[in-house]
């Protein structure tokens, strides 16, 4: 008998790409065969799946379409900013007919369609064969909750300053700039605005759902989404990184490079003693953010491993900052700061590390969570005013340094903050504790992630085309 076959559509950026290939690593320990559609450029990301699957996983190679704002050889959104996404989305919308046509041609086509959340118009391929398509959500289920009611009421949330989400658990608020970039960004009326708007309706109008996230996080919400979309086919089955037997380790991540200085240092230091920070690998401070957060470290007194992204020389004529003069040696034997790669998960995972001081972008949310670490949040734009929201209102792991894409923290206030949360008794350290447990718990035995997915590979194995609405 033959094995069900999925086809895998992942959007390229690392935050949409790496848990997407988690998935599909544990849906081919489950005996499905699969294909992945990939641009040239995105292939070496799957080599590490591919050679633990090379039988049952397989490429869809497909040239990365033009698009009038990407420049010639683009491959990632890393590359482009958040702002790139809209017209990688469109020009990702051209392979509508030649992914249809391989399906056409295939002796033993897909039964069914996971693709990203950016990658909505899917949907009509999916509608076209007569199989399912079911979205992936790389980010959590309260910003998919709020960012459904934004697009079925775009006109009229934009004309507000502040947004209040009645309909949610808690009434949530958030100001009009802190909603994500694609919303304000949106142009009626304007053909490329008209494809991603479209994108997340055919989101909603989509089979089912698979949330990269746990219940003991985001239940309420979780709910919320499957009374609002009308069926159960809502999965999270999050953190992929913890899930089935090979738990903690991530099959995307093509960088095996280890940078063990930093470990081996860590190891001369207290047992949460140590903050750790990163704003991911996009993200970009200012001069003058360079300059404050420097100072509030220095400040606070505190040990920290302050990873940093090297600017090029473009980059400081347009503003962005660089550690200033004069700092590493200022806080040297309780400060080390890394330009390269840095190993995050180990430098998280390690017990002499109690927080992080981070964006609050998803995956290095649920990174800190399976660590057990608070976070000191500074959300800066897409979806990071949600998470910070949910992390410090709703879960009491993590408290807010300062908020928004330009604002410059007071290095005094900063230094402060830091030195209070990383008291070895604070509350928000004993919630982190509490909440990795139960991630833990969620992806292990009779735990609810497990179980869902478990609901997510019965519900393909068993399913019949001819009955999907």
């Amino acid at each position: 008998m033959c094995q069900p076959h999925i086809l895998i559509f992942p959007y390229p950026a690392q935050d949409h790409l790496l848990p997407l290939l988690d998935l599909t690593h544990q849906l081919a320990l489950r005996a499905f065969t699969i294909t992945i559609v990939i641009t040239p450029k995105n292939l070496p990301t799957l080599y590490p799946l591919l050679s633990v699957h090379p039988t049952t996983v397989h490429i869809l190679l497909l040239p990365f379409p033009s698009h009038p704002s990407l420049p010639p050889g683009v491959k990632n959104v890393q590359e482009l900013g958040q702002h790139g996404n809209f017209p990688v989305i469109v020009a990702l919308s051209k392979l509508h007919d030649p992914i249809l046509q391989w399906f056409k041609s295939h002796p033993s086509p897909p039964i069914a369609i996971i693709s990203d959340f950016f990658l909505g118009w899917t949907l009509r391929i999916s509608r076209h064969l007569g199989i399912p398509r079911i979205v992936f959500y790389s980010s959590g289920a309260l910003l998919t909750s709020i960012t459904n009611i934004c697009w079925k009421n775009i006109s009229d949330i934009r004309d507000r300053r502040v947004v209040e989400f009645s309909d949610i658990l808690g009434a949530p608020c958030f100001q009009q700039e802190h909603l994500p970039g694609m919303i304000r960004r949106y142009k009626e009326s304007d053909p490329d605005n008209e494809i991603v708007k479209e994108g997340y309706l055919s989101n909603m109008a989509s089979w089912g759902c698979v949330f990269n996230s746990f219940y003991e996080l985001e239940g309420p919400y979780l709910d919320y989404l499957r009374t609002t979309l009308g069926h159960r086919r809502v999965f999270a089955v999050g953190p992929l990184s913890l899930l089935g037997p090979d738990n903690g380790t991530s099959l995307g991540n093509t960088n095996n490079e280890a940078n063990s200085d930093v470990l081996k240092w860590l190891d001369g230091f207290p047992d949460g003693s140590v903050l750790y920070v990163c704003f991911g690998s996009q993200k970009l401070l200012k001069r003058e953010q360079m300059k404050a957060l420097a100072s509030g470290l220095e400040r606070s007194e505190t040990r920290f491993v302050w990873v940093v992204k090297h600017s090029t020389s473009q980059q400081m004529e347009e503003g962005y900052g660089v550690v200033p003069d004069g700092f590493e040696d200022r806080v040297k034997g309780r400060g080390f700061v890394i330009t390269v790669w840095a190993p995050q998960v180990a430098i998280l995972s390690h017990r002499a590390v109690g927080g992080f001081l981070s964006h609050c972008g998803w995956n290095l949310v649920l990174e800190a969570i399976v660590a057990g670490v608070m976070i000191l949040g500074w959300p800066m734009e897409a979806d990071q005013f949600v998470s910070a929201k949910l992390l410090v209102e709703d879960k009491g792991v993590a408290v807010r340094v300062c908020e928004g894409a330009d604002s410059v923290s007071d290095p005094d206030e900063l230094g402060r903050v830091i030195r209070k949360s990383m008291d070895v008794h604070s509350s928000e350290k004993e919630r982190a504790v509490k909440l990795r447990d139960e991630a833990q718990g969620s992806v292990s035995g009779e735990g609810r992630s497990l179980k869902e997915f478990d609901d997510l590979v019965e519900t393909l194995t068993e399913l019949d085309v001819t009955e999907v609405k």
